[in-house]
């Protein structure tokens, strides 16, 4: 065990974690020259193609006789659960900050999680070799917030590998050994698990205390699962057979479970034989979504499907909270929480990747408290269809966050005017340095779902960061948007929004209908209604044959006769209940950016 380091990279989105992970396997001789390619720990389509981390991935590298355990970490806010998970698994962490971009807020989240869970913190500024690199001020902004001398901050350009040889020094020298000890009964945490359809849940699990070999029987704690070790092994990246896995080192389990329910990430993973000795581990906090949608399958059968995929995801996201749902228009689905609209994105289009499941997600929403005139105790909603009606409504409250933006100085009053648009309360301002401040801020989470970090991007030229974190339910003076597309309520475009603004909020929803969707055979009305009442509208005029096509002078009213037959049957169709209009699903994603 003296030989092992266990140590995690946590950064801003963008800041270099997943080339400098490249850099490692390539210097410690993991991955052959030839099979090297860049982030080969992004194992998901859609992280290569966005660039961005999205799952945790360990790897084991040996370096100068020592184990070393990596594990690469997301930097976006929607994925910080991930992190959390990271860091109960290791003893030390590489801070890593862009020399050109500086300390930024998800910087500081990652940080504060870090330091929790009182792990050694090794300072890295990566990118040292771009033009606009600002090493000094950065080392300033570093000493400034760790109190870390100029001499114990590393400078790397992990493009290059400068200076990366030197990280893997400091994790030696610094990063302390796992404590616990082998002889004792064997505890193990689970801090994410896959799936293979032929050998069930595969567990990745970091070893406290004892040993598993395997063909041993093993026992889950908290769901009390028994079932046998098919395999253990360690990452190289890929899985790699071993004969067992002692304490302190991270590795992998292939559990033989073929019930996603009986292995939960944050479960203690023992020996059956063992099992009534044993005190579980700690394990984690429980995530608490923050953005709710309705999840649909577009085809009726495809249901059973969708529930199969929900369940295998689950074990790879554990951030996924959701439960049956039933919609008059829609059928059966999912009432499913995220962290934010871009785990919600990534969700959508795993499900479409590896399930192949064409899906209608409905407007997303937060959760509301709802207090009635003749109750007690709120009764909480998580989507706009279980609102009451506004008789029923003593009043209605809203989740609030606190809120962290980091922008250049440079860019304040645009910063300030747009968070005041979206309804947020000045707290203070902080100076990281001369050019770059801190605004504290205190707003409902409502505001910040949609367009507010493009905008934010927008206006800052790129160089502002958000972070937030729950604080409190306030008073709202919300109401329930419905949308009638040719007199129909269309549930999945419901939505909860402030009184104030849902004739524009309507009025934006209507006009990119009318210009989203196909024309018909009949006029189509498109109607924002609050409790019965209209307040916008629009129309889309009907596709009209020329029936009069094949008409060669004569008598007009011969032409009269034929436009009003067409006349006719159109109104037949209304009636007939034809006149229903089929959104397509590419529909709902357009509005849900909006």
């Amino acid at each position: 065990m003296k030989n092992i380091r266990n140590f995690c990279i946590i950064a801003h989105i963008d800041h270099g974690k997943s080339t400098l992970a490249d850099r490692l396997l390539e210097l410690t001789g993991t991955i052959e020259p030839r099979k090297m390619t860049n982030q080969i720990l992004d194992r998901l389509d859609l992280e290569r193609e966005r660039g961005i981390t999205i799952k945790l991935t360990p790897v084991r590298l040996k370096y100068r006789g020592y184990e070393l355990n990596l594990i690469d970490t997301p930097g976006h806010v929607d994925f910080s659960y991930e992190v959390s998970r990271s860091l109960a698994a290791v003893e030390g962490a590489i801070l890593l900050v862009d020399a050109t971009q500086g300390i930024q807020a998800q910087t500081l989240a990652n940080l504060y999680l870090a330091i929790e869970q009182n792990l050694v913190i090794i300072p890295v500024i990566n990118k040292i070799d771009l033009p606009a690199a600002e090493v000094e001020k950065t080392k300033g902004e570093i000493i400034k917030l760790l109190g870390y001398s100029s001499e114990e901050i590393i400078c790397i350009s992990a493009k290059t590998g400068k200076g990366v040889t030197e990280i893997l020094d400091r994790i030696i020298k610094v990063v302390p050994a796992p404590a616990g000890e082998e002889s004792k009964p064997l505890r193990a945490l689970i801090f994410d698990s896959n799936y293979d359809k032929y050998r069930g849940v595969v567990a990745y699990i970091r070893v406290f205390d004892g040993v598993i070999h395997q063909g041993e029987k093993i026992k889950l704690l908290a769901t009390g699962a028994v079932s046998e070790a098919l395999e253990v092994g360690f990452f190289d990246p890929n899985y790699h057979k071993s004969r067992e896995l002692q304490a302190g080192e991270i590795g992998y389990v292939v559990t033989n479970f073929h019930e996603v329910s009986e292995c939960r990430v944050g479960d203690t993973l023992t020996l059956e034989k063992e099992a009534q000795k044993i005190i579980p581990l700690k394990g984690y906090t429980e995530v608490k979504p923050m953005v709710f949608a309705g999840v649909f399958p577009k085809e009726g059968d495809a249901f059973e499907n969708l529930r199969e995929a929900m369940g295998r995801l689950k074990l790879n996201d554990a951030a996924l909270v959701y439960e049956p749902e039933q919609s008059q228009a829609l059928g059966y689905g999912f009432r499913c929480g995220f962290l934010g609209l871009l785990h919600l994105e990534i969700f959508q289009e795993r499900l479409r990747r590896e399930f192949n499941l064409d899906l209608i997600v409905t407007v997303p929403s937060v959760a509301y408290k709802i207090y009635r005139r003749n109750g007690d105790e709120p009764e909480v909603i998580r989507s706009p269809q279980q609102l009451p009606s506004g008789a029923e409504i003593d009043h209605i409250e809203e989740p609030w966050i606190r809120l962290d933006i980091i922008t250049p100085k440079n860019y304040l009053g645009a910063v300030m005017k747009l968070a005041q648009e979206k309804r947020g309360v000045y707290r203070n301002t902080e100076y990281l340095d001369e050019t770059r401040v801190i605004l504290h801020y205190e707003m409902p989470l409502s505001m910040i779902l949609t367009d507010f970090y493009d905008k934010l991007k927008s206006l800052t030229s790129g160089y502002g960061s958000i972070n937030y974190e729950m604080l409190d339910y306030r008073r709202a003076e919300v109401v329930r948007l419905d949308i009638m597309v040719a007199d129909h309520i269309v549930e999945p475009l419901a939505t909860i929004v402030y009184r104030d603004e849902a004739f524009k909020r309507g009025k934006e929803i209507v006009t990119t209908l009318k210009e989203s969707l196909p024309r018909e055979m009949f006029v189509i009305k498109l109607q924002a209604v609050i409790g019965g009442q209209i307040i916008a509208a629009e129309r889309i005029s009907a596709l009209r044959k020329d029936v009069t096509a094949k008409l060669y002078g004569g008598d007009v009213t011969r032409k009269r006769k034929l436009l009003e037959k067409q006349r006719q049957g159109k109104k037949k169709m209304m009636a007939l209940g034809r006149g229903q209009v089929d959104i397509p699903s590419e529909v709902f994603v357009k509005l849900l950016k909006h």
